[in-house]
């Protein structure tokens, strides 16, 4: 509601949430025209009562759909329970977590935190001084690969490797190179003794939804283990079963010494982990890091019903054949040049239309997509139906189709 004072009487009028969020909220999101009001399953519905399937989950943070009914009764259980208490004490719930956590990836430690650009901090801070303890001061650069995504503060922008990202906020922060992404030329030429670590991403979400080669991957490795730098794995967007293994490195066949989480692991809740091999997961002692809601409780529950539903039997060999379903018809539509990406993290390169244009229409006809670059980009829940594959596809044939 809002009064504008007039000539001796007030008037009365109510704001649409459009209007009011953008006149109380700051600017820096293009929104799409839509408001979101409740979500069942793969699907939402807005303040008019119009529903959509939802192809983009929240950016791949609504894993398990809206309202999935195991995460849903353990969330509302833990709040009943305990919201948050700090991390200068102990909880049965992280405990659990972070057990069950380090249990199906391999990893021997893990930090929690609120988001993937922190998950990405804490690996670059971990590199940094797992390098400073053994080396000394000047052994610090990180090279990430042109296009690469991993975050917005300053520290993860600097990290980026692209230019589109690297205005206004001078000085950015120093200690970063960027290597075309699969050539190992420039990665070697680029591989210094100043070095402790290279991180990349698996598949290039932000970045066109494009996977890395696997000589490429294997490259970078070779080198690292060679000289005792660390790899990081971003796995925020290709984590928690995303492209059909619990982390994209298993499909490549490597192990990160470090990989980072965010986006579906708490299934729309804010988390972030940051995954340390025995190699280095006691370089980040008492005072060397933290983080005030780090493994919130409520957010830990949301996340073990996640990990216990994508790691039961026969879950990810549905979500690799619901991946194969939905690539092979993507494929087959009108206007389609070509299908990137990995599993349930899918790019869509079009022969004439524009991406954004494709997502206004779609979102015209029921149908939540995003874009990456030049694509049409698709972050499904793993959940999805074979039956909403069919529905969703045939809306953008629809749409490829006038």
């Amino acid at each position: 509601m809002a009064m504008v004072e007039g000539s001796g009487f007030k008037e009365v009028f109510t704001l649409t949430t459009q209007e009011q969020l953008n006149a109380s909220v700051m600017p820096t999101y293009g929104r799409f025209p839509v408001v979101i009001d409740h979500g069942t399953g793969e699907s939402c519905t807005d303040e008019t009562g119009k529903t959509y399937i939802d192809f983009g989950s929240g950016i791949g943070t609504t894993s398990l759909g809206y309202c999935n009914e195991a995460w849903t009764e353990a969330v509302c259980r833990q709040v009943k329970t305990m919201q948050h208490t700090s991390n200068l004490y102990y909880t049965k719930v992280q405990a659990d977590f972070a057990q069950q956590l380090c249990e199906t990836t391999g990893y021997s430690k893990v930090f929690f935190c609120n988001s993937g650009a922190e998950a990405n901090e804490c690996a670059i801070k971990l590199a940094r001084k797992y390098s400073f303890d053994k080396y000394g001061k000047g052994r610090h650069k990180i090279l990430t690969l042109v296009n690469s995504f991993h975050g917005r503060t300053l520290c993860t922008l600097s990290a980026t490797g692209q230019d589109v990202f690297h205005n206004y906020f001078f000085p950015f922060v120093e200690g970063f190179d960027y290597v075309t992404a699969n050539d190992i030329a420039d990665l070697k030429a680029k591989m210094d003794d100043t070095v402790c670590a290279v991180m990349l991403e698996y598949v290039q979400g932000e970045g066109g939804v494009n996977a890395l080669k696997q000589e490429f991957v294997d490259a970078v490795f070779a080198l690292c283990a060679e000289k005792d730098a660390l790899v990081i794995a971003d796995e925020v967007q290709t984590g928690v079963g995303r492209t059909g293994t619990f982390l994209a490195g298993e499909q490549f066949g490597h192990k990160a010494d470090v990989t980072t989480l965010a986006k579906g692991i708490a299934g729309g809740l804010p988390m972030g982990a940051c995954l340390a091999s025995e190699k280095c997961a006691d370089v980040l002692n008492k005072g060397a890091h933290g983080s005030t809601f780090g493994g919130n409780p409520v957010c830990c529950a949301g996340g073990l019903a996640v990990l216990q539903t994508v790691t039961a039997p026969g879950f990810l060999e549905d979500v690799q054949r619901k991946a194969a379903l939905f690539r092979e018809k993507l494929a087959a539509l009108p206007g389609v040049a070509s299908v990137s990406g990995l599993g349930l993290m899918i790019g869509i390169q079009l022969t004439d239309k524009k991406a954004i244009d494709v997502a206004n229409a779609a979102l015209e006809e029921g149908l939540l997509v995003l874009t990456a670059k030049d694509k049409v980009r698709l972050l499904p829940p793993l959940t999805m139906t074979d039956e909403e594959i069919e529905a969703g596809v045939a809306i953008l044939a629809h749409v490829l189709g006038k």
